[in-house]
């Protein structure tokens, strides 16, 4: 009985090893250090921007304060063609019915990079997820939010704030992932020239997909990032962890660089109605709070004065008729 445990234990320990050798050799199908970020975050491979701040625990891209921008890109360019890319953050702060503005995911030429696009750089070269959480959206849409939607530019677009770039848009779907108790995450696959978002922000510990878009072109080489920015409007954007995959897949060499390809996407989604603050900041569907008390007392009076008016005016057709009697 010993003879035959202790060859059970050899078997075991050649097997082991066996698996250690094969995870080590088959890289493909495990987290790439290199992208990735996870706690303690010593020495990480990511440089920060603007009022970003470290901790133990999270890094945070905004504090629930107004008007700040930061951000966080890794240092390395993604030279493969298809992977995934697994973001565990928390947006939170004090407001309950104001706040904003949004945190981006970023997979794009320019890195370190601070603008007015959640914190970077307008007219990018790229991809970028946007999960807007603006609650005092510009002009009436046919969504909630927060809201995920997705982007690809290459220089010559731009984010319109002035329309939640609705314009530009490739796909987008609801999210309430603010101030949530639980964990929450958000997943990017690209593979084989489809983009998919799927979140997991209902603790059910799966990911529901937010959206799928085919036809969507990325170059090779560029730069993992995230950013944020806070208005008069802010909250606390938190990154815990991203989590980077390489993706096997069946791809064919055709022989294209695609380091060299121009960021591009075949399908849009269709823009959806906006009325600019100018001309539609009172209309009702588009108020909310005091605006909306401040019309509706506006109206009442004025419902109120031409009520007396027509009733002077009745009036006097009254006098003036007993008149022609006498």
């Amino acid at each position: 009985m010993a003879t035959i445990s202790k060859a059970v234990v050899a078997v075991l320990i050649l097997f082991e090893q066996y698996c250690v050798n094969f995870a080590e050799w088959n890289t493909r199908d495990y987290m790439k250090k290199e992208h990735s970020l996870v706690k303690p975050y010593v020495g990480t491979p990511w440089d920060f921007v603007g009022s970003t701040m470290l901790t133990n625990n999270y890094i945070r891209l905004t504090s629930d304060h107004q008007s700040m921008k930061g951000g966080l890109w890794n240092q390395h360019p993604v030279l493969v063609r298809d992977w995934e890319l697994h973001i565990q953050f928390k947006v939170h702060g004090k407001g309950t019915n104001l706040f904003g503005d949004g945190f981006a995911i970023w997979y794009t030429k320019e890195r370190l990079t601070m603008g007015d696009v959640f914190g970077s750089k307008n007219f990018f070269h790229g991809l970028a997820i946007f999960m807007d959480t603006y609650s005092n959206h510009n002009g009436p849409h046919n969504h909630l939010h927060p809201y995920i939607s997705a982007m690809v530019d290459n220089g010559t677009m731009g984010y319109d704030h002035d329309a939640d770039g609705t314009h530009t848009e490739l796909a987008g779907c609801e999210a309430l992932f603010r101030n949530l108790a639980y964990d929450t995450y958000v997943a990017v696959r690209y593979s084989d020239d489809t983009l998919t978002v799927s979140t997991d922000i209902n603790n059910k510990g799966g990911w529901k997909e937010c959206f799928t878009v085919k036809g969507v072109h990325l170059p090779t080489g560029y730069y993992l990032g995230f950013s944020a920015a806070t208005g008069q409007l802010a909250d606390n954007h938190d990154i815990i962890s991203a989590k980077f995959y390489e993706l096997e897949t069946e791809r064919k060499d055709d022989g294209v660089d695609y380091s060299k390809i121009e960021p591009s996407a075949q399908f849009f989604a269709s823009p959806r109605d906006h009325v600019d603050d100018a001309k539609g900041a009172f209309m009702l569907n588009s108020l909310s709070g005091w605006k909306l008390l401040v019309v509706i007392i506006l109206i009442i009076i004025g419902i109120g004065v031409c009520l007396m008016v027509g009733f002077i005016i009745f009036q006097k057709s009254q006098e003036n008729s007993r008149k022609r009697f006498y």
